[in-house]
């Protein structure tokens, strides 16, 4: 293959060299145990504070030992769904999530109910939005906790955060929300938008992969998810990842830094790609909402013809894409996403998510164009519907 192009950010992006730096120190200079009470341990203490620091500050939080830093995402929503959950079983046992979360909340929320707690997954509309209505239809007396994603992954529709977090403070009940897609694409405020407890990943926005955090503001009761030791805090056990946290803190202050002239990059690619696929390729569907969205995710379904398909001809070409979210992507069933949505099976199966990052050229899409092009019609020709429907 003559060129590389990856558009694949949403399932992990690249460690930036400022972040790479901050972190380098860690390894072999200041390399003690962040909770050994000797100089090198004060030492890489310091560091996992003035990270704290950068987390708290990045998302506006009151005070930085509401974060707590976690192995990424997955672990913070776990830690939210199931902690939450069980400090305050004696309230009740009800909990309300979305069917488009990722499966980090979803199966979390299995195994609760497997435990006798009830959960309530809300649908979408076809652009992917939680009704407000049919949430406070669904809020009762035993409601401890209402957990909805900022930003979908595979689609990039944005939810109405602080309305939610509003409606759910409104009825005395919590509100947790990932915010994993959402870090670095718009700015956050814990404290503006309500949010009581908010989980985080480092290698969304050029961080390294393996440590995240959870925002979980002050007074609020959670049960620690990992036993063992008497890390942040007592309540999450386990040796911390000095140099994994100092990315991350440099990495969140970066994107927060850099943050609108990412966007109106990503933005002007965005609409770039969009405009020549709309172009250039017939019968296709942009899935999301049209205007409510991040910038760095498009979605789009491909009729008559398989999305895995498109995926490996593109990956010859020398493309990285995705047909979901990265934590699926060995699965052949249709995503859980565009199902919510009421996108039929056979438009879904031809859906292909491209997600830019900071460093995605127009070239890099003139070539992507090019290529999709080819592997679209490639495709379609030997499709036995569209052989069907030719006849």
């Amino acid at each position: 293959m003559d060129r590389k192009v990856y558009l694949d950010n949403a399932a992990t992006t690249f460690v930036s060299s400022e972040v790479l730096a901050e972190m380098l120190p860690c390894f072999n200079t200041i390399y003690g145990n962040a909770n050994s009470l000797h100089g090198y341990g004060r030492e890489a203490s310091a560091i996992v504070d003035r990270a704290r620091d950068r987390v708290a500050t990045a998302i506006g939080a009151a005070k930085s030992n509401e974060i707590y830093f976690t192995s990424g995402g997955t672990e913070a929503d776990n830690w939210a769904i199931k902690g939450i959950a069980h400090a305050y079983a004696n309230k009740g046992k009800h909990i309300i999530t979305s069917a488009i979360e990722h499966h980090a909340v979803l199966d979390a929320c299995k195994q609760l109910e497997a435990e006798g707690y009830e959960v309530t997954y809300l649908p979408v509309d076809r652009n992917g939005l939680v009704d407000l209505a049919s949430l406070i239809h669904e809020i009762r007396k035993d409601t401890t906790l209402i957990s909805i994603m900022a930003v979908n992954n595979e689609v990039g529709t944005i939810q109405n955060i602080k309305a939610i977090a509003k409606i759910a403070h409104e009825y005395g009940v919590l509100f947790h929300t990932d915010a994993v897609q959402a870090i670095g694409s718009f700015r956050i405020n814990v404290q503006d938008m309500e949010i009581d407890a908010m989980s985080m990943s480092a290698h969304k926005i050029y961080g390294p992969k393996g440590v995240g955090a959870l925002y979980l503001k002050n007074g609020v009761r959670i049960d620690p998810l990992i036993a063992g030791g008497n890390q942040e805090r007592a309540k999450r056990g386990g040796t911390t990842n000095v140099a994994g946290v100092a990315g991350f803190g440099k990495a969140i202050e970066i994107a927060v830094r850099d943050m609108t002239i990412n966007q109106q990059k990503l933005r002007q690619i965005r609409e770039y790609f969009v405009g020549k696929v709309t172009d250039r390729i017939p019968y296709i569907q942009v899935n999301g909402h049209p205007h409510q969205k991040v910038n760095s995710i498009v979605n789009i379904s491909f009729e008559m013809i398989e999305g895995e398909s498109i995926l490996m001809l593109l990956d010859l070409d020398g493309i990285a894409v995705s047909t979901a979210s990265a934590c699926t992507s060995n699965s052949l069933e249709p995503s859980h996403v565009l199902r919510a949505m009421q996108i039929p099976d056979e438009i879904a199966q031809g859906s292909i998510r491209f997600s830019f990052g900071k460093n995605t050229t127009k070239s890099d899409i003139d070539y992507v164009v090019d290529s999709l092009e080819k592997a679209v019609d490639q495709l379609r020709s030997i499709s036995p519907i569209t052989k069907a429907g030719r006849k």
